[in-house]
């Protein structure tokens, strides 16, 4: 078995996929992902980008292939011990916002915090330092059905912030905002990682997006691919060109 390279937090070798309708998801995707980078994962819809991060990030595993974490295997890692990863290394940020309903602003943005055994206080208080930055302290004792659904996906934002991970998953973070939210949102997202060493890895349709980052992977049908031109915001989805890698 060979060792990933000593300077990538994230290393994957042949992932293979299969979704359960027996469509492929990813087919021999290898990446590395170095310490502090923000790498895209660009690529039209259903190409693969939210499957490759969620077998980065052990949410699932990958039905065959490696994935290494700081030189760890996750791909043998049973569920529960893969739980903790994400718990204690990992942010997730997801397309649509998801906040309990029974928490506040606050406590939905403290709640990774507190179940990593931080006092109320501390996570209390770096809830409150992202929600500032991300412009919605001035709600955090709203629930979640008082906000809008941008105000919803800013905490969701704020809440995988607080806990600084090692490593960031960003799976279409700013798709329920609109196009004056995304950059401000965006500027907070990469400042932050940049500032606190957070890795990123960010799946992206959007092309305005995907130049924010560092160096950009792309992918179409579940493949790596040398190209992929996506078009710019308010054209129509899905519309792609490439060259398969070689």
């Amino acid at each position: 078995m060979e060792a990933p390279p000593d300077n990538d937090v994230l290393w994957a070798r042949a992932l293979h996929f299969t979704h359960r309708d027996g469509s492929p998801g990813l087919t021999g995707v290898s990446l590395g992902v170095r310490e502090g980078e923000i790498l895209a994962v660009s690529g039209p819809r259903g190409s693969g980008k939210s499957t490759l991060l969620r077998c980065l990030s052990g949410l699932v595993p990958a039905q065959r292939g490696e994935v290494w974490f700081n030189s760890v295997p996750v791909h043998t890692m049973g569920p529960m011990t893969r739980e903790r990863l994400r718990r204690d290394r990992f942010g997730w940020i997801d397309p649509a916002p998801a906040l309990v309903p029974e928490l506040n602003v606050w406590e939905n943005a403290a709640l990774p915090l507190m179940l990593r055994g931080a006092s109320r206080r501390r996570a209390r208080t770096a809830a409150l330092e992202w929600l500032e930055r991300l412009d919605i302290g001035d709600g955090t004792r709203k629930r979640p059905h008082e906000l809008r659904q941008a105000e919803r996906q800013r905490v969701c934002i704020a809440r995988a912030l607080a806990p600084s991970p090692t490593v960031l998953f960003a799976d279409e973070p700013t798709a329920p905002l609109h196009r004056a939210d995304r950059a401000q949102v965006l500027r907070t997202l990469t400042t932050a990682a940049r500032s606190h060493g957070i890795t990123v890895v960010l799946a992206t349709h959007d092309a305005e997006t995907a130049a924010l980052a560092d160096r950009t992977v792309s992918l179409l049908d579940g493949r790596r691919v040398k190209t992929v031109h996506l078009p710019p915001l308010g054209e129509t989805e899905g519309r792609a060109t490439c060259s398969l890698s070689v």
